[in-house]
């Protein structure tokens, strides 16, 4: 299952993301944080965490660096962006 949910964001991130402009506020994408926090946490906890981030998204947000956190939370992560990639 988990499998599957990952080949749809792959599937989103190829076939249909290339066609529209770049709009996320934060780094890495949604797409990729969603990605990433499935792979982590699992489809429940990871679908969770990508729905929280989805709702985060939106003009009136600054955006910024927002890494997937090292432990299960629904709120931002504030760690600072050291040039680094995990």
């Amino acid at each position: 299952m988990k499998r599957i949910f990952l080949l749809l964001i792959r599937g989103y991130q190829k076939g249909i993301s290339p066609f529209f402009p770049p709009s996320c506020r934060y780094y890495p994408t949604c797409s990729h944080y969603t990605y990433t926090a499935i792979e982590r946490f699992g489809i429940i906890k990871g679908s969770l965490m990508g729905i929280s981030r989805l709702l985060r998204c939106h003009p009136l947000v600054k955006g910024g660096y927002d890494p997937v956190p090292d432990h299960f939370s629904l709120q931002r992560n504030l760690r600072k962006y050291d040039g680094k990639r995990k």
